[in-house]
């Protein structure tokens, strides 16, 4: 099986790649290889590939940035999407694409199923949600759509590794307490996309690492694993906040809760919960 992997330089492309199967051919395409402002770099990459699937990783990810840069958030979120996915249907290829917990609102206090209505509340919730509605347009099999939210890796920038530079220069932290979501090691959902396509798994469906956390809980967390592992010297005290202090362009969703257990079934991979996978990639970072 050959795939094509764009945005292989972002946290999940990374996992991706270090990851992959001995019996697959990968071929990896990002900036500038491959420039999604462009239509016909998208189309150039993708016929000079001709992968069995694609998996597509890239994004517009900067949320609040998003607010105001609309036209840029659409155009790689959602008009590309649209692109990859009419190539992908006219040459008979399957597309793998990794969507967000943001196409959903977080207000209804319950984990999301993956058959929920979307109810996107920034800019960058709504240009994911019209990628995937573009995919539905012109793809009607040979597709998986995965969500995923909270992602981390030790390659990137993330919440993790922006708590831990923090945490060695400064001596209090306030982090916010509301927003409740799922801490998501990025090595995880990699295994998760091998394991589908291993398992030709089709569809839309979720996948995190199992439980939950406020953003202030995860970083209680990251903090009492860095200590035991020697990855910070001395703790810092940390503060839970209202989201009132930390005010954003972009609204996030206040409860993130994706539910899994499609994907768990069908995967057959065992839910691991979030504190051992960050304990795990802190070992990483560590060696």
């Amino acid at each position: 099986m050959k795939v094509l992997l764009l945005g292989a330089g972002g946290q999940l492309g990374w996992e991706l790649a270090r990851t992959c199967p001995r019996d697959v051919i990968l071929e990896t395409c990002d900036y500038p290889k491959v420039d999604f402002l462009v239509s016909g770099s998208i189309r150039d990459c993708i016929k000079y590939s001709s992968p069995d699937w694609i998996i597509n990783a890239a994004a517009y990810t900067a949320v609040d940035q998003a607010e105001t840069d609309r036209e840029t958030a659409f155009r790689l979120n959602h008009e590309a999407v649209a692109e990859i996915a009419t190539l992908a249907a006219q040459n008979n290829m399957g597309l793998v694409q990794i969507s967000t917990d943001y196409i959903f609102s977080g207000r209804h206090y319950k984990p999301c199923l993956p058959e929920d209505k979307p109810d996107p509340q920034s800019v960058y919730g709504f240009s994911k949600f019209k990628g995937e509605a573009a995919i539905h347009q012109v793809m009607k099999d040979r597709v998986l759509i995965i969500r995923t939210a909270w992602l981390y890796s030790a390659h990137g920038k993330n919440f993790v590794k922006t708590m831990l530079n923090l945490m060695a220069g400064q001596k209090d932290l306030n982090v916010i307490d509301e927003q409740v979501g799922t801490p998501t090691w990025a090595n995880g959902l990699a295994l998760a996309v091998w394991k589908s396509l291993g398992k030709n798994i089709l569809g839309t469906h979720h996948w995190t690492d199992a439980g939950t956390a406020s953003w202030y809980d995860f970083a209680v967390a990251i903090q009492e694993e860095s200590l035991a592992l020697g990855l910070i010297q001395k703790p810092v005290t940390i503060t839970p906040v209202s989201s009132d202090q930390f005010p954003t362009a972009a609204q996030r969703p206040f409860y993130s809760i994706l539910d899994k257990r499609s994907m768990w079934a069908a995967t057959g991979i065992a839910p691991i919960h979030w504190r051992a996978q960050l304990r795990s990639m802190l070992k990483e970072m560590k060696n």
